[in-house]
């Protein structure tokens, strides 16, 4: 299966992340352009692929986790300015055969990702960049 997926799991209790706001962009013309904003379901997944096999294209692509956003409903005793805020993870498609799942793995102090499973997914591939901004 092709396309882009991801997932989200909240490692402080080891649960899905439901609930958490994810704002998909793609790069065109020197800029991330917004595509879509979704929300995780009880499972800690998007309900459809953010893209589905026909519609993804080679090209470079950002993922923005609302870490924090997500953290502050969950009614834990945070500081008031979060450690964590929104999470990038930009990543490249660069061949439009193979499935591209990108998932998170948060708690307010640490997050996580990589190249999620796929058949075609060669060893030990991680995917770019993950920062705090």
């Amino acid at each position: 299966m092709a396309g882009i997926t991801t997932h989200v799991l909240d490692s402080s209790t080891g649960k899905p992340g439901a609930g958490m706001r994810i704002d998909f962009l793609v790069f065109e013309a020197g800029a991330y352009k917004l595509l879509k904003t979704v929300h995780t379901n009880s499972e800690g997944r998007t309900d459809k692929m953010l893209l589905t096999p026909d519609a993804t294209k080679v090209g470079q692509y950002e993922l923005l986790f609302q870490v924090d956003d997500y953290f502050a409903k969950q009614g834990l005793k945070l500081p008031e300015i979060p450690f964590i805020e929104k999470v990038p993870v930009r990543f490249s498609v660069f061949d439009t055969a193979q499935h591209f799942h990108v998932p998170m793995l948060a708690t307010p102090w640490s997050c996580a990702t990589y190249r999620g499973s796929s058949i075609e997914a060669t060893p030990g591939w991680m995917i770019g960049v993950l920062s705090a901004v």
